[in-house]
């Protein structure tokens, strides 16, 4: 559910140690999923390190070793001797303890059926997984080369048809990302392509290929789609639904117990404005 893991991206991924797979190794120091899960939770928005597509995953995976490496340098430089290190130190300090806090308010928040159901039905929208497609394509710059490969390809069928094509892809195709995974795109709804594509890819049934050349602003693209996925709408009784709807709500408790504790704290309190 993208929209839905938009509205959870604050959770953290789940994973424990005792199953964590070794995604990476620098200077012989093993990193491993769950860590980088972890580490950028807010970036991978609910998905594992593990799940991503190939180039995405090399693309995550070498920013987090960057940034291992120069944390690295930093220590070696004993950044913590450094005064500012100290204050910022203190600065982090303060932010996890306001963290901890709001979670130990929330564990005392109790959310009833009626609430879960309430923001369900106001916010039903969040929880669907749209109509989507999973296919490959080739892209060439003009519509004669377009006609071609499709006339190279027009008589295979099933697998032949799906090798070839990701053959073809591979040394012809001007999409230089998918190119390189044989044209395939992966899974994508109709809002994520343009609409020419789009609507040509939706079009398609299971293993069939585009009979014309599909143009867009980009040049010429042959589609091979390879399955597709029906709308689907989850309810407030499914669990990852709940789970999230009820974070939600905590957080919005919290909030307002944190606003009225801070209208009392700074009533009592002796405060001077200068």
């Amino acid at each position: 559910m993208k929209k839905l893991s938009l509205i959870t991206a604050s959770l953290l991924v789940a994973g424990t140690l005792a199953n964590a797979a070794v995604v990476a190794s620098v200077n012989g120091k093993d990193i491993t999923d769950t860590q980088v899960n972890e580490d950028l939770a807010p970036l991978l928005r609910g998905q594992s390190i593990t799940t991503l597509p190939a180039q995405q995953k090399q693309m995550v995976l070498t920013q987090y070793i960057a940034e291992q490496l120069i944390l690295e340098e930093a220590k070696k430089a004993n950044v913590e001797k450094d005064p500012l290190y100290a204050k910022e130190l203190e600065r982090a300090k303060n932010q996890i303890s306001m963290v901890v806090y709001q979670q130990k308010l929330a564990q005392n928040v109790k959310i009833s059926d009626a609430q879960i159901k309430a923001f369900y039905d106001k916010n039903k929208q969040a929880f669907v997984d749209p109509a989507a497609a999973k296919a490959r394509h080739i892209l060439v710059e003009n519509e004669a080369e377009a006609k071609n490969i499709i006339n190279e390809l027009k008589n295979l069928k099933g697998d032949a048809l799906t090798q070839k094509f990701a053959e073809l892809a591979g040394t012809r195709s001007k999409d230089p990302g998918s190119a390189a995974r044989g044209g395939d795109l992966g899974w994508f709804d109709a809002q994520s392509m343009v609409k020419p594509f789009a609507d040509a890819a939706f079009s398609l049934k299971k293993g069939e290929m585009s009979k014309t050349p599909v143009k867009t602003q980009f040049g010429y693209h042959i589609i091979l789609k390879e399955d597709s996925r029906a709308r689907k709408q989850y309810t407030e009784k499914d669990k990852q639904v709940r789970d999230v709807i009820e974070n939600e709500l905590k957080k919005e408790e919290v909030n307002k117990i944190l606003q009225q504790k801070a209208q009392e704290l700074f009533t009592k309190a002796k405060v001077e404005i200068k």
